[in-house]
């Protein structure tokens, strides 16, 4: 595949966006027709700069409002025309978008129109140049690849193409087969982005809500595909326009859009067996361990945490000052080391997760697509007695450690071989979920890092009610729920998230759900130990019994322990219950909550609400 970006998908000056998207490893770049506009280099030098950088200059974009205009504004377009063929000429480019016109002047003689495209073709093919044409979705005429296809068809000059654009095409929802009518010949460039579903107007949808590949809803595999059955061989270049992108770093957007891209090459949701550019998605059996970073005092103050929730210190390090916490299957490594990343990530967040451990079946095949996703690895020295375990860089620089199935219990053995403590009766099952928090910038970069590289799924985005603000929540899990994120983003300043973020000096890990077969005898266990919960009112209760017509006896138990409860019905008609418990935080960052599913598949949304208000009464949780 040859990688192109137009440079409207990012921010900064032409100079940045072109050094961030070869520093990213694209082939090239379209020239957005502002950003040449309000740089101080002309053309040729824009042009000089490519090349140094091993850029190709993909196209020029775009030309609008040609086809179909009464005189004297047809004769003006046809000399803006020969101008920007004049500006091409020194850009190095021999291609121009021209946009189906929008204009109130334009008129929806196809006659006409034929005429138009004809003429504009003829003048580029004497100039050497070649003019790609793109139906708008809200083109005054034509508004559909078909109709702008049919035009291209037959106007039947080898100066004049089509430009295909993913959003122009399926926010409509054309049907992508349609795309077999076109030769692969007269498509002369690939448009591509993402979106989300979103009932509103075409022009504003696009304008502000495109993402990349991975990162919305459309359905680009049958899109991808039914292109590359065309025999299309040219370049696929990413065209986004998300306010998002344009407030962040230019680097990190345009490695996202390389990732994407390459995403989208492999398949997005499935497979492309036509490309097998990637190795396949590595698909997580579940979380091995969190690792917490905290100093021996810190230590202490979290494993009086630990304690009520059922997790006994059961092993030390061979080598090195880390405790091994267990509570059933549930691994929680507190490392105290004095030098090396978990150290650093003390000093800079304190106690906190800096690592994830992964069960994986095929660690170097995850790690083979890590390299292709531009993903880095991480590597540090090791003692010749320790066993090895591969990782990469995650959420707020943490490490996401990929955990060999079938040798874990082995590399348990090895590593923890000094017992401490016995463990304690099982309470807990699993690791539930792990909620992410991060810049609102960052989200939808975490999204697409945890789809693209791993097996998983996205639900629908959310936005939660925070007290001093709305949050965007959206979680990506794997196929059979053994592993499961929930990311979090708020614009709103005094919102939980902003603060944690504000707190810890980045993003990281803010909570950590724990499932438990029997949430009243769980919390029962930690509530006698001396948990700190958070309290939720009564008013909640109340409402519960009104809305659901539980009964009184049960509304009791919740109330009494501080236990949130929804109900779903799920996707094969059966109804499904949801019962949640919070503690306070620790060290004002990480707090833990208990979980039992019954047969639900959610994660308490509606709860979010009275769960954040109760955080918020008590914000010395969360602030110094």
């Amino acid at each position: 595949m040859k990688t192109s970006i137009a440079t409207v998908s990012i921010s900064g000056t032409l100079e940045t966006k072109l050094q961030a998207i070869a520093a990213a490893g694209f082939d090239g770049a379209e020239i957005f027709e502002n950003d040449l506009l309000s740089t101080h280099l002309d053309a040729r030098q824009v042009a000089g700069m490519m090349a140094d950088l091993g850029l190709a200059c993909t196209m020029f974009q775009p030309f609008r409002d040609l086809e179909g205009l009464p005189e004297p504004a047809r004769s003006r377009a046809f000399d803006r025309l020969e101008r920007k063929f004049d500006v091409m000429t020194d850009l190095g480019t021999d291609l121009v978008l021209v946009c189906s016109s929008c204009s109130p002047q334009a008129e929806g003689d196809r006659s006409r129109m034929l005429d138009d495209l004809a003429e504009a073709a003829e003048r580029a093919g004497k100039r050497g140049m070649r003019i790609g044409y793109e139906a708008l979705a809200w083109g005054r005429h034509v508004n559909d690849h078909r109709e702008a296809w049919a035009l291209v068809r037959d106007v039947d000059h080898p100066a004049l193409g089509l430009v295909l654009d993913s959003f122009h095409s399926l926010a409509r929802g054309i049907p992508s087969s349609s795309i077999g009518d076109i030769r692969g010949d007269k498509l002369f460039i690939v448009q591509v982005c993402d979106a989300p579903q979103l009932q509103m107007d075409y022009l504003g949808w696009s304008r502000h809500f495109r993402c990349m590949p991975g990162q919305g809803d459309f359905p680009l595999d049958d899109w991808s595909e039914a292109i590359r059955r065309t025999g299309y061989d040219g370049y696929w270049s990413l065209e986004i326009f998300n306010d998002r992108f344009r407030a962040g770093s230019a680097s990190g957007v345009a490695l996202d859009g390389l990732r994407s891209l390459r995403l989208l090459e492999g398949g997005v949701t499935r497979p492309v067996s036509t490309s097998p550019a990637l190795p396949a998605k590595a698909v997580p059996r579940g979380v091995e361990f969190l690792e917490f970073a905290a100093s021996h005092a810190e230590a202490d103050e979290l494993g009086a945490m630990l304690r009520p929730l059922g997790f006994r210190p059961t092993a030390r390090h061979r080598s090195k000052d880390v405790t091994r916490w267990t509570q059933g299957p549930v691994n929680i490594v507190i490392n105290c080391e004095p030098e090396g990343l978990a150290h650093s990530f003390d000093v800079v967040h304190g106690a906190s997760v800096c690592a994830i451990g992964l069960t994986l079946d095929d660690v170097p095949g995850a790690l083979a697509r890590a390299d292709a996703l531009s993903v880095p690895r991480f590597e540090q020295a090791i003692g010749p007695d320790e066993w090895p375990i591969p990782s990469v860089r995650g959420v707020g620089g943490s490490l996401l450690y990929f955990v060999d199935a079938a040798s874990r219990d082995a590399m348990w053995a090895h590593e923890f071989p000094a017992a401490l403590e016995p463990a304690v009766p099982v309470q807990l099952t699993g690791v539930d979920h792990i909620a992410q928090t991060m810049q609102f910038e960052e989200f939808l970069s975490w999204q697409l890092f945890y789809v693209s590289l791993l097996d998983m799924r996205k639900t629908p985005q959310l936005e939660i009610a925070d007290p001093m603000g709305l949050v965007q929540s959206q979680a990506v899990e794997s196929t059979d729920g053994s592993v499961r994120f929930t990311l979090n983003g708020s614009l709103a300043s005094q919102s939980l998230s902003s603060r944690f973020i504000q707190n810890y000096f980045g993003a990281g890990v803010q909570h950590v759900a724990l499932t438990c077969t029997d949430i009243f005898a769980s919390v029962d266990a930690a509530i006698a130990a001396g948990i700190e919960r958070l309290e939720i009112p009564r008013n909640y209760y109340d409402d519960l019994e009104a809305r659901w017509g539980l009964d009184p006896a049960l509304i009791e138990a919740m109330a009494a322990r501080d236990i949130l409860y929804d109900r779903a019905v799920e996707a094969d008609g059966s109804e499904s219950e949801y019962f949640q418990f919070y503690t306070r935080a620790f060290a004002r960052r990480v707090f833990f909550e208990l979980v039992e599913r019954r047969r639900y598949t959610g994660y308490g949304a509606v709860n979010a609400p009275i769960r954040l208000a109760a955080q918020a009464r008590h914000k010395p949780d969360f602030l110094d």
